[in-house]
């Protein structure tokens, strides 16, 4: 699942009348990484939520078969739900095996074909180091275990693999995912790992501007990209 339902507060004006995974780095949508690598890596079904300008998300991607993939939509009222509640909401489309969850603003070249949530765990979180807008980080990893504080924080990289009981107890309204695995962690029911390779946040108009530079510079081409 992709999670595309977010308004792009930070982003505007760039988002007043464009979605937000629909901002391109590279020359491309920032959403096309993401289903590019996710078929890459054997995904064939994929279930984007969105909200704020939807329809043009959909019409964008379409059904996905120019990726080889399948897309089903999640449509949220214009408020959203929020991480949690976008999730719950998208639970028909989701079917009982854990399923990855990619937060849709984010880039990175993170191998989705090895990452696996253990038996034990309700979710399994990918960590990354704290960029320098967010140098407190979110969660401590020790020994694959994620824990909501300590010594050597990391910070959450918006890639994760849940399971349904993970929202044991959730109804259909607007909740955030971070309590819930708060919750998760203090019954040591949440596993991690590290991933030391490129991961962009592209949360401002500034980091978009970066990594576009950056993709561009890379391919040579502003009109084309080196998918990750």
């Amino acid at each position: 699942m992709i999670l595309a339902a977010g308004r792009g507060i930070r982003m505007r004006p760039l988002t007043d009348h464009l979605p937000k995974p629909l901002l391109k780095v590279g020359g491309v949508p920032l959403i096309h990484y993401h289903l590019h690598a996710l078929a890459r890596y054997g995904f064939r079904r994929v279930v984007i939520n969105h909200s704020y300008l939807g329809g043009m998300i959909e019409t964008e991607l379409g059904d996905g078969s120019r990726w080889g993939i399948e897309i089903a939509y999640s449509r949220e009222p214009p408020q959203a739900f929020e991480t949690g509640g976008g999730i719950f909401h998208a639970f028909p489309l989701l079917g009982e095996e854990p399923f990855l969850v990619i937060n849709g603003d984010v880039w990175c070249d993170f191998n989705y074909a090895n990452v696996v949530c253990p038996p034990e765990s309700l979710a399994h979180l990918v960590l990354v180091d704290n960029p320098t807008h967010h140098s407190t980080g979110d969660f401590e990893l020790v020994d694959g275990r994620v824990y909501g504080s300590g010594k050597s924080m990391l910070t959450f990289s918006g890639i994760g693999l849940y399971r349904r009981a993970l929202f044991s107890g959730c109804s259909h309204t607007a909740f955030a995912l971070a309590p819930l695995l708060r919750s998760a962690m203090e019954r040591g029911r949440v596993s991690g790992e590290y991933f030391p390779g490129s991961w962009v946040d592209v949360g401002t108009p500034e980091r978009l501007q970066q990594l576009d530079e950056r993709l561009t510079r890379a391919d040579g081409n502003p009109n084309s990209c080196t998918f990750p």
